[in-house]
């Protein structure tokens, strides 16, 4: 096999780059046809790439006897809950060669090291198990994944003993901002381990206040001998700032939300929630509906693949010590 021979990314290479990542996504939308099919065109895939690589963004690309094989760049992001970030986004890489992922993130992560920069963070097809397996060989994890499933043809929704699920009316903001807290709570805790506490009571109450009413979220809730017991949110995708570009399909729901009490779990009700969004999703005519979780969380990870949700992206992610 000809040598790899690694360089710096630049605008220069933005066609060839652009070429690589078109093929990337058609083959990956052979197995998910809902993702949207605008990135197979050069001149798209071309302008996210661009879009990508700023003047703040560093990456490098592979070639074999005189042809672009690969490419990758990383951006960093201004939020400090990263902690010193590099991303390599969703169109911020790709390559003929799995194996060829190692070499290129061993010249760029040089730099990125070198400038302090040590919490690295990849997004990538989770259909390819090649360059996965790339990827964790370089010492990256699993943390988030991104998921879609058809929308239900049926109604899905079966009754609950006990439980009843209706739409949230404005006495339910109360339990509705109790209810929100309980995920970065549990998330707080192992095998999570997030830094991201849940935020003051008030300030989640004063934005269900100012919120609710929104036609553009429907949201539902669980309740138990008059009690609020759970709650679920769907939307259209295009109020999540994670689903977005060449892993946003072009027209999907959002499962946004969803969470029960602890003393209310085990009982099906975050299974009737769900179900509840997905028939909302199909009767409002979304063909699809996506959603994600922490690949941590013991719960979601196992609830959301046993109804039907197949990964589309994970987040692979990687601190150097």
């Amino acid at each position: 096999m000809t040598r790899l021979e690694i360089q710096p990314f630049s605008a220069d290479y933005l066609d060839e780059a652009a070429s690589l990542l078109a093929r990337r996504h058609a083959t990956h939308r052979v197995a998910e046809p809902f993702l949207p099919a605008s990135y197979e065109q050069l001149d798209i895939a071309r302008a996210a790439i661009e879009a990508l690589a700023t003047v703040d963004a560093s990456g490098a690309v592979a070639s074999r006897g005189g042809t672009v094989v690969g490419f990758l760049i990383g951006t960093l992001r201004e939020d400090p809950i990263w902690g010193p970030n590099v991303w390599v986004e969703p169109a911020g890489h790709a390559v003929d060669e799995a194996e060829d992922v190692r070499d290129l993130y061993a010249f760029a992560a040089a730099r990125w090291v070198e400038g302090g920069r040590t919490s690295h963070y990849a997004v990538v097809p989770a259909v390819d198990a090649r360059v996965l397996d790339a990827w964790v060989r370089l010492g990256f994890g699993q943390q988030h994944i991104h998921a879609i499933r058809v929308a239900p043809v049926a109604p899905l929704a079966q009754a609950v003993p006990g439980i009843g699920i209706r739409r949230a009316v404005y006495e339910d903001l109360d339990a509705l901002a109790e209810i929100e807290l309980l995920l970065p709570a549990h998330q707080m805790l192992s095998p999570v381990f997030s830094s991201l506490g849940p935020p003051p009571f008030e300030e989640v109450r004063a934005e269900w206040e100012e919120d609710f009413g929104d036609p553009k979220f429907a949201t539902f809730v669980a309740v138990r001998d008059g009690e609020v017991v759970g709650s679920a949110i769907g939307c259209s995708v295009t109020e999540s700032g994670l689903h977005s570009g060449l892993t946003r399909p072009d027209h999907a729901a959002h499962l946004g939300f969803a969470a029960v009490r602890d003393g209310a779990r085990g009982a099906g009700i975050g299974r009737a929630l769900a179900e509840t969004v997905l028939d909302w999703a199909a009767a409002d005519g979304y063909p699809c509906v996506v959603t994600d979780w922490r690949a941590t969380n013991l719960l979601s990870s196992r609830a959301w693949p046993r109804l039907g949700w197949r990964p589309t992206f994970i987040r692979l992610h990687r601190a150097i010590v």
